[in-house]
């Protein structure tokens, strides 16, 4: 098992910034891909930001440009740094890990995220 915990988020203004932090603990060796996903009410839940254990990185078109992800794996930590933020980015902010054999996906428990224009 993984368990995940994030930290961060909160209310800013549009063009504002914020940080999220994401801690793995558990069985951390088993994990290769982390990231960020997000839910805006209404909406499915949408992939903003994954990083592989090489640092290899994907974003969605929404936030390329803005949106830094980065990763500690010493730490076993994961980073979503949010610059130049938009209303349409208020949401719900999940943490994600994916486990290396079976592709289990194992979830965080949320961190909102409100941006007012």
């Amino acid at each position: 098992q993984v368990h995940l915990v994030e930290s961060g988020g909160g209310l800013v203004q549009a063009g504002g910034t914020l940080g999220l932090s994401c801690v793995a603990s558990g069985i951390t060796f088993s994990i290769n891909a982390m990231g960020w996903y997000r839910q805006a009410p209404g909406n499915r839940r949408e992939l903003v930001a994954t990083i592989i254990r090489g640092g290899n990185t994907n974003y969605a078109d929404s936030v390329k440009g803005r949106f830094t992800i980065s990763r500690d794996n010493a730490k076993n930590t994961v980073y979503l740094q949010m610059n130049s933020l938009k209303p349409e980015d208020t949401a719900v902010y999940y943490c994600n890990a994916r486990a290396i054999v079976g592709n289990v996906d194992y979830w965080g428990q949320g961190t909102q995220v409100t941006v007012s224009s």
